[in-house]
């Protein structure tokens, strides 16, 4: 009997659901339904505390397009896991150890983004037979082409970045609509080029705000009384990216407005004369059910990882390269981030077509 432990870690995002159901489903058929199934409650919390639960089939059927996750999730600093706890002495590494062994698993399968993986590397250079599956909403997981939850937010941030379109041109105003992605911008990136947005500003590319500005006005020259800028919430500007890191941490700890997009409205009112209006979609990003595409990724990556573990290939990450799913070992993909080369194909034919990058 093979036994199979699975976690979701960090923050949520559309296919979790669907990927839990993928992998559980291919177990069932590798195995010939002798595997036995354990879901682990909040992520690394769950294998810390021992809080976990054996599955039956039926746990498994109707979540393909269910939002969110079963198992629940939680957010545990990969910073933080060898730091003992002061108050209860609690070592997690070795609570999660210990709690593989008291499971009797075979196999831990971990869901997650970057900080996930750190953890998830580290459990498996402490001895643990682990198998990830990449998602976030921000696609900057190394060695894939693409995370699961990412072209689901690029649908629901498009679909703001389309409704802002009809008010904007409605009112001839400047509309700032802000994207999530705090160190890199490809969920900004392909929505605002799928939104048709004028201005896209990312953590890759640090922004002028005159020609920012300059954009408004050639607009305006042009006849156009409306502007949309996508603008992710890490954008930085030219000034700041000359910071030292301690210097600019101080700077935005100090900066007035609840996030950049603010500042960068109040700034280009000043500027302009233009009347600056923000939208935050904000964690609508990460709800609802995943897409269809998202759907076919995570059976895929959830089959590829019933089968690492039928082979008994242990620490690989199912990752897709070039349109094929491939196993990437965990120590590939550990600390490091895929953020936008300012060269790709995306942002040149955005700027063939006319688009600013405030640079």
């Amino acid at each position: 009997m093979k036994k199979v432990g699975i976690l979701t870690s960090g923050g949520d995002c559309q296919g979790l659901n669907a990927a839990i159901r993928g992998v559980a489903k291919s177990l069932y058929e590798e195995f010939n339904d002798e595997v036995e199934i354990y879901g682990i409650r909040d992520g690394y919390s769950g294998l810390i505390h021992g809080n976990y639960t054996k599955m039956e089939k039926r746990d498994f059927s109707g979540i393909l397009t269910l939002g969110g996750t079963i198992l629940g999730t939680s957010r545990q600093p990969f910073k933080m896991m060898r730091v003992i706890d002061e108050e209860t002495s609690l070592d997690k590494v070795k609570a999660m150890k210990d709690n593989y062994k008291k499971m009797g698993l075979d196999c831990l399968v971990i869901l997650g983004g970057n900080g996930t993986h750190k953890s998830a590397n580290m459990l498996s250079e402490e001895g643990l037979n682990v198998v990830s599956m990449p998602k976030t909403i921000d696609n900057d997981v190394w060695g894939t082409d693409m995370t699961f939850g990412f072209y689901s937010a690029v649908d629901i941030a498009t679909q703001v970045i389309d409704c802002i379109h009809t008010t904007a041109t409605s009112h001839g105003r400047v509309f700032i609509v802000e994207i999530m992605g705090h160190k890199v911008g490809w969920l900004n990136l392909y929505a605002g080029i799928a939104g048709g947005a004028d201005v896209i500003l990312l953590p890759e590319i640090p922004y002028d705000i005159e020609k920012v500005a300059d954009v408004l006005e050639k607009r305006e020259r042009g006849g156009k009384q409306f502007t949309i800028l996508a603008v992710a919430e890490g954008a930085i500007s030219k000034q700041e990216a000359a910071m030292k890191k301690k210097e600019f941490k101080a700077s935005r700890a100090a900066m007035q407005y609840p996030s950049v997009s603010y500042r960068l409205a109040a700034e280009l009112e000043s500027i302009s004369g233009h009347e600056v209006r923000v939208t935050v979609p904000g964690h609508f990003q990460r709800g609802g059910s995943p897409c269809a595409y998202d759907r076919v990724l995570c059976t895929r990556f959830g089959a590829a990882a019933a089968r690492l573990i039928k082979d008994e290939r242990y620490g690989f990450m199912t990752g897709l390269r070039n349109g094929e799913i491939v196993a990437v070992p965990l120590g590939e993909v550990a600390g490091k981030l895929k953020k936008v080369p300012v060269d790709c194909d995306e942002i040149v034919a955005a700027r063939d077509m006319g688009i600013s990058f405030g640079d």
